[in-house]
């Protein structure tokens, strides 16, 4: 066994890891209520059923998607309910990793769908170069798409200011450019499935 196999976390570990934060999520959503702080059962809520996705999906499509993109979603889903809690008004450091684990997790999911699409059509051929730049683009506007909807929910989720916006912008690239030098390889399956549904629509 190489080092770097010692260093690879099994599957069933993995999926627990990602059982146990969803009963957190769950957890703070009780405390939400209890406490009738809103904002923290909307989160949760938002959080708890993007993390059940997969499972919906393995489900309607037969998709069993990698256990470390699994992972991946709810740690990204947990972070942010958990930041709701006050952290993010106490620790600037914890929404600048909270924002960077998230943007890494769209760029993953925006680079597999493009890149189904250009492996499904024949007409599309992209150079890498190109992909790395879709993958921040991508990421930008989701950001933005995200503060536009912080606004649009007005109490339910506290606004911090122009100020906490360019530095979500900032580490939302960071997290995209992670994933352009060096992140696609964990979605490939992900490329797969989507090429698979493609196909199947055509």
């Amino acid at each position: 066994m190489t080092g770097t196999d010692s260093l690879v976390v099994p599957d069933s570990r993995e999926r627990l890891l990602a059982r146990v934060l969803q009963l957190a999520l769950v957890g703070l959503m009780l405390f939400g209520v209890v406490t009738m702080r809103v904002g923290i059962v909307v989160m949760g809520g938002i959080a708890l059923g993007v993390t059940l996705l997969p499972a919906l999906v393995r489900r309607e499509y037969g998709y069993s998607m990698d256990a470390r993109l699994v992972l991946w979603i709810t740690v990204a889903m947990t972070l942010h309910t958990v930041g709701s809690l006050g952290l993010y008004q106490q620790y600037q450091w914890y929404d600048e990793i909270t924002h960077t684990v998230s943007a890494t997790l769209v760029a993953g999911l925006g680079y597999a769908a493009f890149r189904a699409l250009e492996l499904h059509s024949d007409s599309i051929d992209v150079p890498s170069t190109f992909r790395a730049v879709f993958i921040v683009v991508f990421v930008l506007a989701a950001g933005m798409l995200w503060e536009v909807l912080e606004f649009a929910l007005g109490d339910l989720i506290t606004v911090y200011g122009i100020d906490d916006i360019v530095t979500d912008f900032v580490f939302n690239a960071v997290g995209a450019v992670i994933v352009a030098v060096g992140g696609t390889g964990y979605v490939g399956t992900l490329v797969e499935f989507f090429r698979e549904r493609l196909r199947s629509s055509t």
